[in-house]
């Protein structure tokens, strides 16, 4: 029987004792995936990515899974994904990928290859100057400040007439500083999962009333949609624009801007959660990706 791993990290395996509020999230993908591999005799396992190398010989493939805190350790995440691939494991989605899409600059090159972003200030060492800069630059009182390599809104600022930025306020990380669009709070977030190549389905991410955050771990919900020929057409035009092969997964997430074109807020590719309530047939086409990669090695290596 062929071993799929399923990376974690310490704050979603489930036996942790400081478990996130939103680790429900690892469960419900964990539920999803694991009866359709078993299915077709594949093995599923959970291991925090930070477990020793040897914890994870004998495995086929690996998952990326809910290793939710690789942005604080991105030096070590990449190292690990490297010696996995080492053994000869293969990674979903590979350690490439993963390098292109740690750092969120990846989305000015979508935008030279004709994707539409939310236009961004890039700054190594943020401080209130660039905040007010950024103001200045974009017309607008309100500015998001963003890591580079960061996920799930940490370290997420949004500094506004009712929250100014103080003086003498620095960031720890380079950042990224955009202008806030008022259609994340009015519509929301769209987010298209592509599996395989293939789409799969698509949410509407809505933050809570007064928030604009729309993670669960901030009140967020999600609603399942049939969205429009143009904005599906915009998603798989960015899609398209990535610099690979099909992954096994991806999410692309866009928000609306004023003149109602969807623009790319994020390509999700190295740990994102692909709603599989909303889309029940995910673990199904997630396992027939998988069984199209182990196939493909074993042709490879006869």
């Amino acid at each position: 029987m062929s071993r799929i791993i399923f990376l974690a990290c310490e704050t979603t395996v489930p036996d942790s004792p400081c478990r996130r509020e939103d680790a429900y999230e690892h469960d419900l993908s964990v539920a999803a995936i694991e009866p359709a591999l078993a299915a077709q005799g594949l093995s599923l396992d959970v291991i925090d990515w930070e477990a020793p190398i040897e914890s994870f010989a004998g495995a086929d493939l690996i998952l990326l899974g809910t290793s939710w805190n690789y942005q604080d350790k991105e030096e070590a995440f990449l190292a690990k994904l490297d010696a996995l691939e080492a053994m000869g494991m293969i990674v979903c989605n590979p350690a490439e990928v993963v390098r292109w899409n740690i750092d969120k600059r990846y989305l000015a090159r979508m935008e030279e290859l004709g994707v539409p972003t939310i236009p961004t200030l890039w700054v190594d060492n943020a401080s209130a100057r660039d905040i007010a800069a950024a103001q200045s630059h974009f017309a607008t009182d309100r500015i998001v400040a963003k890591r580079q390599v960061g996920a799930g809104a940490e370290g997420q600022f949004l500094f506004s007439p009712d929250n100014p930025v103080s003086h003498g306020w620095e960031s720890e990380r380079p950042m990224m500083l955009q202008p806030f669009l008022p259609s994340i709070q009015d519509e929301g977030e769209l987010s298209f999962i592509f599996i395989d190549g293939a789409p799969s389905h698509v949410l509407n991410k809505r933050a809570a009333s007064g928030e604009y955050r729309i993670q669960s771990l901030y009140g967020g919900i999600e609603l399942t949609i049939e969205p429009s020929k143009s904005d599906i057409a915009a998603a798989q035009n960015a899609y398209d624009k990535l610099p690979f092969p099909a992954p096994l997964y991806a999410r692309i997430d866009m928000v609306r801007s004023g003149n109602g074109d969807l623009l790319l807020i994020e390509a999700e590719l190295i740990e994102p959660y692909l709603y599989p309530v909303q889309g029940p047939e995910l673990g199904p086409r997630l396992t027939q990706g998988i069984l199209k990669r182990l196939e493909a090695r074993a042709y490879a290596t006869t």
